[in-house]
Parts: C-alpha cells; sequence; structure tokens
C-alpha cells in the first residue's frame, strides 16, 4: 500500500513539473490563448470558426468543420486546457 502511494505521489510530481516545463516554451505568441502549434508548411486550415460566448465565468465555445466529415467543439479554460470534441458530422463532408 505504501509503494503505490509512493508511487503514485512520484508520478504526480513528474507529471507537474513536466507541465510547467512545457508551458515555458518562448517560441510561440500565447498572448490570451492566441497561440498556436506550429502547421508544417504553413498550410493549414485558416477558415474561421463559429463561436458562441458564454457569461462570464464560463469557457466560450467555438466549432468548425475539421477534416472530411468531421467538427470540432472547442472550449476555452483560463485554469487549464481547453476540452475539445471531435464528432461525425455529414455537414461538413465536402
Amino acid at each position: 500500500m505504501m509503494r503505490v502511494r509512493a508511487s503514485v505521489w512520484a508520478a504526480a510530481v513528474v507529471l507537474t513539473a513536466g507541465s510547467f516545463l512545457v508551458g515555458c516554451s518562448q517560441e510561440y505568441d500565447d498572448e490570451r490563448g492566441k497561440g498556436d502549434a506550429p502547421v508544417k508548411g504553413r498550410k493549414g486550415d485558416d477558415t474561421p470558426a463559429e463561436v458562441y460566448n458564454m457569461p462570464d465565468g464560463f469557457g466560450n465555445l467555438a466549432t468548425k468543420c475539421v477534416g472530411h466529415g468531421f467538427r470540432a467543439y472547442v472550449t476555452t479554460n483560463a485554469d487549464g486546457p481547453s476540452n475539445i470534441q471531435i464528432v461525425e458530422d455529414a455537414s461538413c463532408a465536402s
């Protein structure tokens, strides 16, 4: 029992330290959540997403077609990672 607790504690410390180190990158401008991951050849889909504003204290929702036949839903989250869900959507099959 004691070994399991120690292992869980050690894993938590490593994950926490790793997330701090990953967040320290100065390569991308992340002003107010606008920083993007690099896109190979800078040829990504830059079409705008539909954004639904929620009241203060709740994450806003953005959605758009991604790939062929799929839609992504993303929420903003000031206290941690954003939530993302990708679902099949026949209206995105172009």
